[in-house]
């Protein structure tokens, strides 16, 4: 039987809605688990950081064996377009490494360690990243952000002037505090507190969204106690606003969510921690979600 022209039209709008409506599903809905088996295991995984090829994947765990310190940095490669072959990194050392995140460029791995030589306590340094996948030998940042108290979470900015991290050693509101150092051809200098953010809690592992109209970060009262929580915060053009806990359903008030990261690959993208009630790997999973809608103003950052 013949349908009708106007009955034909109707059934290939009614297709158009419902893959309209079933695209995002199919897609990237809430969120993913990253690297199922691979990244995310029975582990605790933490801070996953992807380069800007999109084609590496570094990240932290606290108990995966095969390291040399426990607390290890870990990378695997996008083969068929899946992450594959896990192994920890080159640069990692009997001490704690952590946080990793690269630059935009593609140049550097970013990341914290508590080994012998630095300034104090956890201290930031960088890697130069290397054509054969292997880094080059780990630089102390020096003391223009390192202090003797404890810097986490390194964050370059998009056209690495400037440095995002946290700092319970530069003074400020209280706990750790979120603080932005700018580069002078030499060294990142001149660490100052993210304006309208820090409290007298901790606030640290940051992302910026954009060139830092707006900011997801983390925020706690104590870092070792729940609730520890994503929040969302837009530029107003010098400061940034009233921060809100990012929309993802595992980022409750009982539990424990952080370590966002923009993958420069897919700047649409963010990776976070947290344990979700499913798909779940382990103690802490990596998971994949949707930035957040950037509706700020530039002006924050420098």
């Amino acid at each position: 039987m013949k349908l009708s022209r106007s009955k034909r039209v109707s059934n290939l709008l009614a297709a158009s809605l419902l893959l309209a409506v079933a695209g995002p599903v199919v897609a990237l809905s809430e969120f993913g688990i990253e690297g199922m088996h691979v990244v995310s295991t029975p582990h605790s995984e933490v801070r996953g950081a992807v380069s800007p090829d999109g084609q590496r994947i570094v990240w932290g765990s606290t108990d995966r064996e095969g390291g040399p310190g426990g607390r290890d940095l870990w990378q695997a490669d996008r083969v068929d377009g899946r992450w594959q072959d896990a192994r920890p990194v080159s640069i990692n050392s009997p001490s704690k490494d952590y946080d990793p995140m690269f630059s935009a460029d593609g140049r550097w791995l970013y990341f914290f360690s508590d080994r012998p030589g630095g300034q104090g306590g956890d201290d930031l340094y960088r890697a130069a990243v290397l054509a054969d996948g292997g880094f080059g030998r780990a630089e102390n940042l020096g003391p223009g952000v390192n202090s003797g108290g404890a810097e986490w979470a390194p964050t370059p900015s998009r056209d690495g002037r400037h440095l995002l991290f946290a700092s319970n050693g530069f003074g400020g509101a209280g706990g750790q505090d979120l603080l932005v150092a700018t580069w002078n051809g030499k060294a990142f200098v001149d660490a100052k507190p993210l304006p309208g953010v820090n409290t007298a809690g901790d606030e640290f592992d940051a992302a910026w969204l954009g060139d830092g109209e707006a900011i997801v970060f983390t925020r706690s009262k104590n870092v070792k106690e729940a609730p520890v929580r994503l929040y969302v915060a837009q530029c107003d053009g010098a400061r940034y606003g009233e921060a809100t806990p990012l929309a993802l359903s595992f980022n409750t008030e009982d539990g424990f969510t952080y370590g966002p990261t923009l993958d420069w690959s897919k700047p649409g993208e963010l990776l976070v921690n947290g344990t979700a009630k499913a798909p779940r790997a382990g103690k802490m999973d990596i998971y994949r979600i949707k930035a957040p809608a950037v509706t700020g103003k530039p002006g924050c950052i420098g």
